[in-house]
């Protein structure tokens, strides 16, 4: 992953749970739609050969990383699949400490202050703020208070209505999964329908956006 490059459209989708033969029509759908960014979690069922495949679909077109990236094992895994940049629902100290060592983009989760301070102390590229729907925008206001300098991605509960809100509230980046890649969406394969929800999104930051 380029970060500066992720900066410039700051939206990452995240993928859980969706089957092999979904991979190639959804990487297609979202380039279209106009994302430059996914994820696709670690628990997923064969996640390291989805991670392989979307990277191949993909030609380059887009980032694609491994979430909820829990262990040492799960990080060799996703790095050799391809992945180029980690995210996890918490901190876990040995895949954080590797991928900066790495210099490979790393988003651990965090949610209160400390834990937010922690991560990016450690060396975070950004630190993942969930679950953020919950508190809202209103919680990233508060947060960027004192540690105005710490980058945060908000993660959870993002819609075309409240994306504009986050960002102005300090988000850098925001990501979104089950409410666009709906499991029913996925198993009925309504490609067509995640394109114009993505597409949404991404229209209502580039409104904010300016």
């Amino acid at each position: 992953m380029d970060v500066k490059k992720f900066k410039k459209l700051p939206i990452m989708g995240i993928i859980r749970g969706t089957r092999e033969d979904a991979i190639e029509p959804l990487t297609e759908s979202v380039i279209s739609a106009g994302l430059k960014t996914m994820e696709i979690t670690m628990n997923t069922e064969g996640a390291p050969r989805l991670i392989k495949k979307m990277v191949k679909v993909s030609d380059k077109r887009l980032f694609v990383g491994a979430g909820t990236v829990l262990n040492e094992k799960e990080l060799k895994q996703a790095l050799d699949s391809g992945a180029t940049f980690i995210v996890m629902p918490t901190l876990v100290k040995e895949v954080m400490d590797y991928c900066v060592r790495g210099k490979i983009p790393v988003f651990p989760g965090a949610f209160t202050p400390q834990e937010i301070y922690n991560a990016a102390s450690r060396g975070a590229t950004m630190v993942k703020v969930f679950p953020a729907k919950f508190f809202g925008p209103d919680y990233i206001k508060e947060i960027k208070g004192p540690f105005q300098d710490i980058e945060l991605l908000a993660c959870g509960g993002v819609n075309p209505g409240n994306i504009g809100s986050f960002f102005s509230a300090g988000a850098s980046a925001v990501a979104f999964g089950g409410s666009i890649f709906k499991k029913e969406w996925l198993s009925a394969k309504k490609f067509r329908l995640i394109e114009g929800a993505v597409k949404r999104l991404i229209e209502s930051y580039i409104g904010y956006a300016g």
